[in-house]
């Protein structure tokens, strides 16, 4: 799975850096200083490193716990990120941490008692509830067999119930939620694309299909569910495509119990698009037609006023009260 472990000097003794490397008796074991060293050294390449990727175990300090971007997520109270992880096992080309970072290795902070005492700081300044988004770097659940960091932040947020936690993913590694009972303050947001768009772009990724029976079990299970429909990739049957999509969702799950459902179209750094475009010169994503604002790189609308059509097809399934746009 990886090509090798470099852990961080500091943290080599933890018990949970132990139970970890434990599990991987042959892949070779390197001790560094700090995991910039490895991560952020000159004259790598994201698209070759992305073929044998190493994990870094890694202590992570400072503010650990960001105000969310604007527009990221739903409405509910004062919202914040937190990143346990950099960089994601799949290899989705609309990606932004492909031209956000040198690197294509794993870097997993496993320092999860800092997080828990900032993310409880937070909680308890925050008037009005909060809540917090993980898998903005990674992918939330992906690595869960690995890092546990579900398990052990289920556990946080079991106990600080004025906190809501969204694990954004593509993962079908959901044992960690059908194996406890279920949270009301725990919302697990699957992203989706059209099957054509989902072939082409989300290498790596378990299926549509797959995604949807496992999204079935937590729902049946009690567990709250979101769908994010994002990016949206303007492209020739646009409206079509989402209709299938959307039909092959909302048939397997009760749209009436979705905690909320959100639309977002394609956007990415301008500085982080230019550098995608050189690690994948070939790819034709890259090569539509696109317009800047506010320093993101948005594409064209290839047809007339598609997301309001996307918008009003979606809201024949969902009430607009659990619709959102994220920008």
């Amino acid at each position: 799975m990886f090509s090798a472990i470099y852990i961080e000097e500091e943290i080599r003794d933890w018990d949970r850096v132990r139970e970890i490397v434990e599990s991987f008796n042959h892949v070779p074991k390197i001790i560094c200083g700090r995991y910039g060293e490895v991560f952020n050294r000159t004259n790598q390449n994201f698209r070759v490193q992305k073929e044998a990727p190493a994990l870094i175990l890694a202590k992570k300090y400072g503010n650990l716990v960001l105000p969310a971007p604007s527009g990221y997520g739903f409405e509910g109270g004062q919202s914040f990120y937190f990143s346990h992880m950099l960089n994601c096992i799949y290899d989705c080309r609309y990606c932004f941490l492909q031209g956000m970072y040198r690197s294509a290795n794993y870097v997993l902070f496993v320092n999860y008692d800092d997080f828990r005492s900032q993310i409880e700081e937070n909680i308890r300044s925050c008037d009005g509830g909060s809540i917090y988004y993980s898998g903005y770097d990674c992918d939330s659940l992906a690595l869960e067999p690995v890092s546990y960091f579900c398990d052990y932040f289920l556990k946080v947020f079991e106990e600080n119930p004025s906190g809501i936690l969204e694990i954004r993913t593509k993962s079908t590694q959901v044992r960690v939620f059908l194996e406890r009972p279920p949270i009301p303050n725990c919302i697990i947001a699957m992203s989706f694309s059209p099957e054509n768009s989902a072939l082409r772009f989300e290498h790596k990724v378990p299926s549509t299909k797959k995604r949807i029976q496992v999204l079935n079990k937590l729902q049946e299970k009690g567990w709250k569910i979101a769908i994010r429909f994002e990016p949206v990739i303007f492209e020739n049957e646009l409206v079509d495509n989402y209709k299938t999509l959307f039909e092959q969702v909302f048939h397997s799950l009760d749209a009436n119990q979705l905690h909320s459902v959100s639309l977002g179209e394609f956007r990415m750094p301008k500085t982080y698009f230019k550098n995608a475009v050189k690690l994948y010169p070939d790819e034709e994503l890259f090569s539509r037609e696109n317009k800047e604002e506010n320093g993101m790189i948005l594409l064209k609308d290839t047809g007339s006023n598609s997301l309001q059509k996307l918008e009003d097809l979606l809201q024949t399934y969902v009430s607009h009260e659990k619709y959102y746009f994220c920008g």
